[in-house]
């Protein structure tokens, strides 16, 4: 396949403030993209815009709120004005988060997080598609997450939206298969260092903290730009990822040891109040791509991971043991 140049090519970003956004719009500066960049924010894009001029890069802020139809279908026109007809690629990313009991987190926190993370995503696609069949090219690359594949307790509607995002995904991509140069790619990162723990709603009462391992989120930014030069349905990034999905698959009963466990977690986490975060607003503070949880080292977590792993395939093998007894 033939690889896409990034040089002059228009690239719009949602959720492009701070975390994994932030880092697709620097990466993407660097190999000397326009860029569109889009958040509720304003004021965080206007120095992401700074940052991807010191690049070298040309970018717009536009500030967005993707769970209005309108405000997506403003920004692709904007991009196409910006981009001197054209939208090359545009990346879904912009999400949030709400921790907590099911029925204790309020059903707006819910809806808000499947509005933004599903919804938003289905807005951007039908926003720019029409762009991509006039050009008979594009890449639409949607940022979903090891949570697509590994249910999480006590983040029930967050599951729902990932899920969701992988039917869309997959079903999208078959209804555009007569337009050949048109790519639908999916990002799976494994947990970030992004301030979107600090950032989430959080109905627990208690302090959030990601669990290890814990990566860094130019490494999904590099991924961006791979999936961008070289289009494919799917990409994993870091390694406990693949892992995860892999022991979900292969562990019987695995939805109710990932909660009992995340329920423990929760249980022995600092206590603290109850927070709505960043789901009806953006967080106050600076906004940075970082959110300084990554440790010096993963090697320990991720060995964690593996025996997980092994832990998983022994029960699967366990399981077939009893059932072919039975």
């Amino acid at each position: 396949m033939t690889e896409r140049k990034l040089d002059g090519a228009l690239v719009v970003i949602t959720g492009a403030s701070s975390g994994i956004g932030r880092a697709a719009a620097e990466a993407f500066a660097g190999r000397g993209a326009r860029l569109v960049l889009a958040a509720r924010d304003g004021a965080a894009l206007d120095d992401v815009v700074e940052a991807c001029g010191r690049l070298g890069a040309a970018a717009l802020a536009v500030p967005t709120d993707v769970t209005h139809g309108e405000a997506l279908e403003q920004l692709a026109a904007k991009a196409v004005e910006f981009g001197g007809g054209r939208i090359d690629v545009w990346i879904n990313n912009a999400g949030v988060g709400a921790i907590g009991a099911f029925d204790e987190t309020p059903l707006d926190a819910h809806e808000q997080v499947v509005q933004t993370n599903l919804l938003g995503y289905l807005r951007g696609a039908h926003a720019v598609l029409p762009y991509f069949k006039q050009q008979h090219e594009g890449v639409l690359i949607n940022t979903l997450s090891v949570g697509s594949w590994v249910a999480q307790p006590y983040a029930v509607a967050y599951s729902a939206s990932k899920f969701g995002l992988r039917g869309f995904s997959a079903a999208l991509r078959g209804e555009l298969g007569q337009w050949p140069g048109i790519h639908v790619c999916d990002v799976y990162p494994a947990v970030m260092d992004t301030p979107g723990f600090r950032d989430a709603g959080n109905y627990a009462g208690r302090s959030l903290q990601p669990p290890p391992p814990v990566y860094d989120p130019r490494r999904v930014a590099e991924a961006m730009v791979s999936l961008a030069r070289h289009p494919r349905h799917t990409t994993s990034v870091g390694a406990v990822a693949t892992l995860l999905r892999l022991t979900y698959f292969l562990t019987p009963g695995f939805d109710r040891l990932n909660g009992l466990l995340a329920g423990v977690a929760l249980g022995r986490a600092e206590r603290t109040p109850a927070s709505s975060g960043n789901l009806f607003h953006p967080p106050g503070g600076q906004r940075r791509i970082d959110g300084g949880w990554q440790p010096v080292s993963n090697e320990p977590a991720i060995r964690l991971a593996v025996g997980a792993v092994a832990v998983g395939v022994a029960g699967w093998c366990l399981a077939r043991l009893v059932a072919r007894r039975d």
